[in-house]
């Protein structure tokens, strides 16, 4: 099927009606190692062809207010950015921001086994708006005046 690795790429408001809450921190990917001594490694945006941005990932949890189901209220969101993406609004409680996610991309994915299948969303984004990090690249910066 010519739809198994297209992305979606939906207005944020229209996905989330009611904007998404980071639980927790944004933290790196790291690639798998066998070896438990081995240092870690942060993932790179790279397909096993060898296609991609090139750029870092990252990965945060975050919970859709808007969602019925609460096993699907809660889900990652990869970041494909070259610096960690930082809110910029505070915490509304210990370890829950709010925050808006730009550059979002959507594809589904079928999860579980058996009888038990479901389909669910897999979410990448480029970074988080009002970020100041440097996470975001901005492509005004760099024309000259």
């Amino acid at each position: 099927m010519a739809l198994k690795d297209v992305w979606f790429r939906p207005d944020f408001h229209e996905a989330f009606p009611k904007g998404l809450f980071l639980l927790g921190e944004i933290e790196p990917v790291t690639e798998f190692s066998r070896d438990r001594n081995a240092p870690k490694v942060q993932k790179l945006d790279f397909d096993y062809d060898g296609n991609g941005t090139g750029k870092r990932l990252w990965k945060g949890t975050v919970t859709d207010p808007t969602a019925g189901n609460p096993k699907t209220a809660s889900f990652e969101v990869t970041f494909v950015a070259d610096v960690q993406p930082v809110p910029a609004a505070a915490e509304i409680v210990p370890g829950m921001t709010p925050i808006e996610l730009e550059g979002l991309m959507v594809r589904p994915r079928l999860s579980g086994s058996g009888e038990y299948k479901s389909l669910i969303w897999v979410v990448r984004a480029t970074g988080i708006k009002g970020d100041n990090s440097g996470a975001r690249t901005n492509p005004a910066a760099g024309k000259a005046a």
